[in-house]
């Protein structure tokens, strides 16, 4: 018999990622609509540990939807990924009456939320993190802003390198993943694009691209390495000794996580959030919902962490040939 769910707990979990606050925001709603109670659950699984739970109404998430970051704050909790962590964390729900808990995060949120439900938690899981980095899912909270960013930034530093006459390293985020940095690279034009899936160090064939694009008469050149790859700072010094040519490092850093979220991130987002707490509201546990070949949808919290995702092949295939 499905378990019946009668308060609903929310937290976000890992890195901040624009749009958050429309997922905290749907679940709350949703679930008010549907005669539940809400608590929000401050900091992740770390506020969780430490009792910071909060009730929530219809006007706690009043005037949030545009608002980057999380309301609820995020963090990492060493302590949590232990059993003892967990268990305690079981037991604090059990206490507050949290019988469900909606997971706002990336694949380390959703171990933690596997954890809970193994332990008598209806837990969901909803993808928020700006890296597209989550298997099961071809969309995740906070990356259609995170892209865009990245692109307007880059196109300002496009401009005064043309005026300049240099070669680029723009430093974007992705720590093992490139989706940012590929995106950007085919939205920007740029000359060269670094990706951690792709890229085998051969530095010398990356001098030997700026070298003949300054022959056939390109004014700049512009590479967008991806933070996995990193050393932007050394790899712009290296490239400049061996070409002569003026080379300036940009690291874009965590102005990637903020700003206030894109129509498509808010939408996606709130529409997420809604599924999730009607997941939990019909006894549901250990799934993650996830948008897959243009529908909304859910998997196993198991079967979506074994999953493997890698870089379209077509799409970097096409982002080679317009650097070129």
């Amino acid at each position: 018999m499905a378990k019946t769910v009668k308060t609903i707990g929310v937290l976000t979990s890992g890195g901040d990622a624009p749009g958050m606050n429309a997922a905290i925001r749907a679940v709350v709603r949703t679930a008010i609509n549907r005669g539940l109670k809400v608590k929000g659950i401050m900091r992740g699984y770390a506020g969780l540990l430490q009792e910071e739970i909060i009730d929530m109404h219809t006007k706690s998430v009043s005037e949030i939807i545009n608002r980057g970051g999380t309301i609820l704050y995020t963090a990492r909790c060493m302590e949590f990924m232990t059993p003892e962590g967990q268990r305690k964390g079981a037991e604090i729900c059990r206490k507050h009456g949290i019988d469900g808990i909606v997971v706002i995060g990336g694949d380390g949120s959703y171990r933690g939320a596997g954890k809970l439900s193994a332990l008598g938690i209806n837990t969901i899981g909803v993808p928020g993190t700006i890296d597209l980095d989550i298997a099961c899912t071809d969309y995740t909270i906070g990356f259609d802003t995170a892209v865009n960013t990245a692109m307007e930034a880059i196109d300002k530093v496009r401009d005064t390198s043309t005026s300049h006459e240099r070669c680029s390293i723009i430093e974007v985020m992705g720590r093992h993943a490139g989706y940012i940095a590929l995106w950007c690279g085919i939205a920007n034009g740029a000359e060269d694009i670094l990706l951690p899936e792709k890229y085998d160090g051969n530095e010398q064939a990356l001098i030997n691209h700026i070298i003949e694009s300054r022959k056939i008469g390109k004014r700049h050149h512009i590479v967008i390495n991806a933070e996995g790859i990193g050393h932007s700072t050394s790899m712009a010094r290296r490239i400049e000794a061996a070409t002569g040519i003026e080379t300036r490092a940009t690291i874009l850093g965590y102005m990637q996580r903020g700003g206030g979220p894109t129509c498509k991130d808010r939408v996606y987002a709130s529409i997420m959030g809604a599924k999730a707490v009607e997941l939990l509201a019909n006894g549901a546990s250990n799934r993650v919902i996830a948008y897959k070949n243009g529908d909304y949808t859910d998997f196993d919290i198991q079967e979506a962490l074994a999953m493997q995702k890698s870089l379209p092949e077509d799409q970097y295939q096409i982002s080679k040939l317009l650097t070129r």
